[in-house]
């Protein structure tokens, strides 16, 4: 699995700041509002637990990160399938071959989004 410059720039934004490695792969969509919810509301209850002990430290953005790495590696395992802009993103780390030379699906194509009822 051939790591890219593009890459190793996602994963240092991943590891600053999660949910801005997680919009650059999808966008506004639901995985971002779920890496913003993992970041910070975990962040928020650490904050109101009890101290931890001496020596280590409370991890808050530890589960925003995780998302945010596992975004990561199913955009590379998409790309090494589907080749360089030849894949579209569907939501929860799906991601789909775009037809030949990144053409875009048919028209009769139905992709499937977060909360869509088909209509």
């Amino acid at each position: 699995m051939p790591v890219k410059g593009s890459d190793i720039v996602l994963i240092l934004v991943a590891i600053i700041f999660p949910p801005a490695a997680a919009a650059m792969i999808t966008g506004c969509s639901c995985d971002l509002l779920i890496n913003i919810l993992l970041t910070v509301l975990v962040g928020i209850v650490h904050l109101f637990s009890a101290p931890p002990p001496v020596g280590r430290h409370k991890q808050g953005y530890l589960p925003g990160h995780i998302h945010a790495f596992w975004l990561i590696y199913k955009r590379i395992k998409a790309e090494e399938t589907y080749g360089h802009g030849g894949y579209s993103y569907l939501g929860n780390g799906n991601f789909v071959g775009s037809g030949p030379g990144g053409v875009p699906p048919a028209p009769g194509h139905q992709q499937q989004y977060y909360g869509s009822t088909g209509r």
